[in-house]
């Protein structure tokens, strides 16, 4: 092609190792179906790792109910396996025991329940760390829902998760009772703050601080669908202003929650200010064509059932009470402070000078 003002032929710019117009925006384009590809592909080896899993544990099973195999015979199928297959892994003993504990605790197919999303190592965790078939199945659905690493199931299992959701007291079923089972699901009693390491003489203002210090972590404890709006959150009511400890938005039930802290023994006032605060987000901040009634929960350092059931009764807004887990009683004390710990660096930046 020929330029018609000098006669001189035009090189296109891809042949002159330019980039053409909206190269950049195609290239933006590609790299999500590449990586999209990359996803589906170690998820599909990984259900068919977990499938083959399964199905030796079940033959294997199958064939020491009928034939009355010993724990020898389980030792020589991993040394042949592994002498028949020696670029892959997987065929221990140990591993080979965990696929008859998976067949045997989910005699159904493995890939049609939740844990069959899961990696190997979360499910021998599953299998070593719960008692029960519904602990399994708990953690395995939350795993699985929220995209828990195996550090944070393990925790999970460990501080008891499956107990303590669901468990703080509530007037849900007078207040919004279409909604209640699924407004009752979000919260948790207690709730596990160890990570704020504070005493158990730390005041509220040093709770608030520690927790929206680490929110991302306090946001893990909380679970699944909760949003951080803002600390000590002012709202003008009248002529006054007052302030919420900590404000939410639950994105998955279209609610905001109002959280009040409390360093002390959960009062009855103060669900009376809780529920002040509800009504006040209700009519202030909540979309009615959006959003739902406006949650309220009370986090206080501890509680009495009966106190906390009569004061929810009289309370015309949606509220829950639950309580907190910091560090143990002395267990702050005994902890560096910084002036210990620089002064640690101190010495061994100058090679332990001075310690004697």
């Amino acid at each position: 092609m020929n330029n018609e003002l000098t006669g001189k032929a035009v090189v296109p710019a891809q042949h002159r190792g330019e980039l053409p117009p909206g190269f950049h925006d195609m290239l933006d384009d590609l790299k999500p179906i590449v990586r999209g590809a990359h996803v589906r592909a170690q998820l599909k080896v990984n259900t068919e790792m977990l499938q083959m899993y399964w199905q030796i544990g079940r033959t294997i099973l199958e064939r020491q109910g009928g034939e009355k195999w010993g724990t020898k015979v389980v030792d020589r199928i991993a040394t042949e396996l592994r002498t028949e297959f020696p670029n892959q892994r997987g065929f221990s003993r140990s591993n080979l025991h965990y696929m008859q504990q998976m067949a045997r605790t989910w005699p159904d197919p493995i890939v049609q329940q939740a844990v069959g999303q899961l990696p190997w190592g979360h499910i021998t965790t599953l299998m070593d760390k719960c008692k029960t078939r519904f602990e399994l199945d708990f953690y395995a659905q939350h795993a699985v829902h929220h995209g828990w690493s195996r550090d944070r199931l393990t925790a999970h299992i460990r501080s008891g998760l499956h107990l303590a959701q669901g468990a703080a007291a509530n007037n849900f079923d007078v207040t919004i009772p279409e909604q209640s089972e699924a407004a009752t699901q979000i919260f948790e009693d207690p709730y596990r703050l160890e990570f704020t390491q504070l005493s158990d003489t730390a005041a509220e203002r040093e709770l608030e601080d520690a927790l929206t210090n680490r929110i991302i972590q306090f946001l893990t404890e909380l679970g699944f669908g909760f949003a951080f709006v803002g600390r000590q959150y002012p709202l003008t009511v009248g002529d006054t202003e007052f302030r919420i400890d900590l404000l939410f938005y639950h994105f998955r039930l279209h609610r905001f929650v109002v959280v009040e802290l409390k360093t002390t023994k959960a009062h009855p006032s103060h669900l009376g200010q809780l529920s002040f605060y509800v009504t006040a987000v209700d009519r202030l901040l909540r979309d009615p064509e959006r959003d739902d009634r406006t949650l309220g929960i009370l986090i206080a350092e501890s509680q009495d059932a009966t106190t906390v059931e009569f004061a929810l009764q009289s309370q015309n807004q949606p509220l829950a009470v639950s309580t907190y887990a910091g560090l143990p009683p002395g267990v702050r004390e005994l902890m560096p402070t910084t002036d210990d710990l620089c002064r640690l660096a101190h010495e061994v930046l100058h090679g332990g000078a001075g310690t004697g």
